[in-house]
């Protein structure tokens, strides 16, 4: 795996800064992905620091592993939500930091095979773990209609989720929609375009939600994150729509008000306009920190 990273992280320094990296601490990087984060926080740690790293790409790990190769930093595939459980496996009680980073890379997005590309001619796939069985050939062509607009409305939030179920429940009683192009093609020919943003996209969206089940995931993985935390410990999100980032600020609000946190972003930091520039993919994160008390 030669040449650079197949990924950019996003927000490098600002996250770095909310999780106030100490020497000899503890962190873990829960989506560890190709270890843009994890290189920067290994880069301030000291002999005794460590890193746990997770991921659910077993593709992403192995690259990781190879990049980060470091008797400081521990390597697991799983959910995020299972953080809890493979950090004190490894021996470690508690941590000092937790950097939770939801987007999907993209290498992930960009290659035909994963499914996950409006222009793919691959069978429509988008799991982040091809061991899981759900994929989003059977949300589509298994799904009843009302099933398909619930999707598409609660994980999308597209107003015109009716009227594409529908197209996609006709269409499938013709034959299978079996690959990304197809879908993307279908959704086109009953969606009009406004703007630059593809008609398939809140769709495409909502489907990889369903599929990695991501809101359910991030629900347990903040409480396990907190969990995981010594006093004083950092916790830091980076959401990228606004479903996720409403879970983590009502998440992070709702700890501060009981005495759990100390809320370190009032607002969500977003990348500035440089990086936006040269990382296009960083449009629209958000990143939320706070501090266990």
């Amino acid at each position: 795996m030669e040449g650079p990273a197949p990924h950019t992280p996003v927000l490098p320094e600002q996250v770095i800064g909310l999780l106030s990296v100490r020497e000899e601490g503890v962190y873990v990087d829960a989506t560890v992905g190709f270890g843009g984060h994890a290189a920067s926080i290994l880069s301030r740690l000291g002999p005794g620091g460590r890193i746990v790293g997770i991921d659910r790409d077993p593709e992403a790990l192995a690259w990781c592993r190879e990049r980060l190769g470091n008797n400081r930093v521990f390597l697991a595939q799983g959910r995020f939500s299972q953080m809890e459980d493979v950090v004190k496996g490894l021996g470690f009680p508690a941590v000092d930091g937790v950097l939770l980073d939801l987007g999907v890379s993209m290498h992930q997005l960009k290659r035909p095979s994963r499914g996950f590309s409006f222009s793919s001619e691959a069978r429509l796939d988008m799991r982040m773990d091809p061991g899981e069985s759900l994929t989003a050939w059977d949300v589509v062509n298994t799904y009843d209609e009302r099933a398909l607009e619930k999707v598409l409305a609660d994980y999308g939030e597209e107003h015109r989720s009716k009227r594409i179920a529908r197209a996609i429940v006709l269409q499938r009683e013709k034959k299978h929609i079996e690959t990304c192009i197809e879908l993307a093609e279908l959704i086109l020919s009953v969606c009009r375009r406004h703007g630059r943003a593809h008609p398939a996209t809140k769709t495409f969206q909502a489907l990889r939600i369903e599929v990695n089940g991501e809101l359910d995931e991030l629900r347990k993985a903040l409480r396990s994150g907190l969990g995981l935390l010594n006093r004083g410990g950092k916790l830091c999100v980076v959401s990228y729509h606004s479903l996720e980032d409403r879970i983590v600020k009502n998440f992070m609000r709702d700890h501060a008000r009981s005495g759990q946190l100390r809320l370190l972003t009032k607002k969500p930091v977003a990348p500035q306009r440089d990086e936006v520039r040269w990382n296009p993919s960083s449009r629209s994160a958000k990143l939320r920190g706070a501090e266990k008390i």
